[in-house]
C-alpha cells in the first residue's frame, strides 16, 4: 500500500514539474522526451546531451524512479552546476543528486585552455592573408603621410611660419595614417571596432588635453607668435616686468637675455596674453628727463639753453628736434622736461640720456641758473631772542665758476650683450623658430 502511494506521489510531482535539490521551481523551457518518461529514456537523453558537450566524458549518469544521480569529475565547479541544471530540465526528472567533483588536475584545467588556443591559432591562420593586406594598407598610407609631411613647400607658399608648417605636417601625416587604419579595419570586417576606437580616442584626447593643458597652450601660442613675428633676434622687448633682448623662440617658451647677461625664459602663453613693448622695431627712440630751476629764473632762457645744448650733443637727432617743456611750477621751483630722439643703431639709450642730463646741468650753471635747494624753516616757540639774524644778501646762491671745457662722454651703441648673444647662438643647438 505504501509503495503505491509513493508511486502516485512521484507521478503527481512529475506532472507538476521537476524539483531540484534546493527548491521546487517552475522552469521556462523543458527538454521533452518522446514517449513516457521512463528511466532508460531519461538516462539516454542526458547521455546524448552531455556527450555533445566537450569535457564531460567522465560524467556517469544513473536514473532510478525519476531520480538522477550524477557522479564523476568535471573541470570546474561551474560546469558541475550547469550539468545539474541541464539534468533538472529533462522531462520526467523528479530529483537531481549532484555528486560531481571539481577536478584539481592541472592537465585537466589546462586542456580547455589549450583547445581554445588551438582554435584561436587556426582562426588566426585563416585570417592571416586578410591581416597582411590590412597591414600593407596601413603601411602604405603611413608612407604617403610621411612623404606629404616632408614636402611642406605648399604650406610655406600660403604664408605659414616654420612652427605652423611643422604643425600642419604633423596633422597631415596623422590624418593620412588614420585613414589607412580605418580602411584596414574595413577590410578586416572590424567596422564595429572603429566606433570603439574613435570613442576611446576622443576620451583619451580630452584627458590628455586637461593633463597637458599648459604645454598645449604654450605650443599654440608659439604657433601664433611665429606666424605674427612680433619680434626678431636681438630686439629689445619688455613683457610685463621683464626686459631683455630676444635670443630665440621655441615651441614652448621665448628666451631673453637681460642687460646683466642672464637667460630669461618666458612661457609663450604669457607673452601672447601680456602687453609687450618692442623697443627695436622702430630704430628711433625718445628719452626724457626733468630738471628743476627756480621759479624766479627766466624760464624761456633756461628752456632755450637746454634745447641748444641737446642740439650740440653727439647722437641727438635734429629731426625730430629736441624739445623743452615747462611741466609744472610749485614750492618756489619750476619743473622743466626735456625730450630728445636718438637712433638706437648708433647711440645707446641709457648712455645718451645720462650724458644729456650732465650737459644740461653744465649749461644751466654757466647761464647762471642754479637748481633750487630745499629750504627748511625751523621756528622755536617762546625763544625769539635765540633766533639768529638772517642777512638776505648772504642767502643768495653762489655763482658757480664757469665751465669752459665740455668733454663729451661716449654715447655709442652698447654691443656687449649682442656679442654674448651671438656666441650663445653659435654654440647652442636648441631649436630657434626665429632663424
Amino acid at each position: 500500500m505504501i509503495r503505491q502511494l509513493l508511486i502516485a506521489l512521484a507521478l503527481l510531482l512529475s506532472l507538476s514539474g521537476p524539483v531540484t535539490g534546493q527548491d521546487a521551481q517552475t522552469l521556462d523551457a523543458e527538454i521533452r522526451v518522446v514517449d513516457a518518461p521512463q528511466d532508460e529514456a531519461i538516462e539516454q537523453r542526458l547521455t546524448q546531451v552531455l556527450s555533445a558537450i566537450d569535457g564531460l566524458d567522465d560524467v556517469a549518469i544513473e536514473v532510478s524512479a525519476g531520480v538522477v544521480t550524477l557522479s564523476g569529475e568535471v573541470s570546474t565547479a561551474r560546469a558541475a552546476r550547469d550539468i545539474g541544471d541541464i539534468a533538472s530540465r529533462v522531462e520526467g526528472v523528479v530529483y537531481v543528486q549532484n555528486r560531481l567533483d571539481d577536478d584539481v588536475n592541472i592537465a585537466a584545467r589546462v586542456q580547455p585552455l589549450t583547445r581554445r588556443f588551438k582554435e584561436m591559432s587556426a582562426n588566426a591562420m585563416q585570417a592571416l592573408p586578410v591581416a597582411l593586406v590590412a597591414l600593407a594598407i596601413v603601411f602604405s598610407f603611413a608612407l604617403i603621410g610621411r612623404w606629404a609631411g616632408n614636402h611642406d613647400g605648399w604650406l610655406r607658399a600660403i604664408g605659414l611660419s616654420e612652427l605652423a608648417s611643422n604643425l600642419g605636417k604633423r596633422i597631415v601625416r596623422l590624418l593620412l595614417t588614420g585613414m589607412g587604419v580605418l580602411i584596414a579595419l574595413e577590410v578586416m570586417d572590424a567596422t564595429a571596432l572603429v566606433g570603439a576606437v574613435l570613442g576611446i580616442a576622443g576620451v583619451a584626447g580630452i584627458a590628455l588635453g586637461f593633463a597637458f593643458r599648459n604645454i598645449v597652450e604654450n605650443y599654440l601660442a608659439g604657433v601664433l607668435l611665429s606666424a605674427r613675428n612680433p619680434f626678431a633676434i636681438g630686439d629689445q622687448v619688455e613683457v610685463g616686468a621683464f626686459t631683455g633682448k630676444v635670443m630665440r623662440l621655441t615651441s614652448r617658451d621665448t628666451v631673453l637675455m637681460t642687460r646683466d647677461g642672464n637667460h630669461l625664459r618666458i612661457p609663450n602663453s604669457v607673452i601672447i596674453t601680456s602687453a609687450m613693448t618692442n623697443f627695436s622695431r622702430n630704430p628711433l627712440r625718445r628719452f626724457e628727463f626733468n630738471i628743476n630751476v627756480p621759479d624766479a629764473a627766466d624760464l624761456n632762457q633756461a628752456r632755450e639753453a637746454g634745447v641748444t645744448a641737446l642740439h650740440a650733443m653727439p647722437g641727438i637727432l635734429n629731426q625730430p628736434a629736441p624739445q623743452g617743456l615747462i611741466a609744472e611750477i610749485s614750492d618756489g621751483k619750476a619743473t622743466m622736461r626735456f625730450l630728445a630722439w636718438i637712433d638706437q643703431r648708433d647711440t645707446d639709450f641709457a648712455k645718451a640720456r645720462s650724458e644729456a642730463i650732465r650737459l644740461l646741468k653744465i649749461t644751466l650753471d654757466q647761464a647762471g641758473i642754479v637748481m633750487p635747494q630745499a629750504l627748511y624753516h625751523v621756528v622755536l616757540e617762546n625763544d625769539t631772542d635765540a633766533l639768529p639774524t638772517i642777512n638776505p644778501e648772504s642767502s643768495s646762491p653762489t655763482t658757480p665758476t664757469p665751465i669752459t671745457a665740455r668733454e663729451t662722454a661716449d654715447t655709442s651703441a652698447d654691443l656687449s650683450i649682442d656679442q654674448q648673444m651671438a656666441e650663445e647662438l653659435s654654440r647652442s643647438d636648441e631649436e630657434n623658430l626665429l632663424k
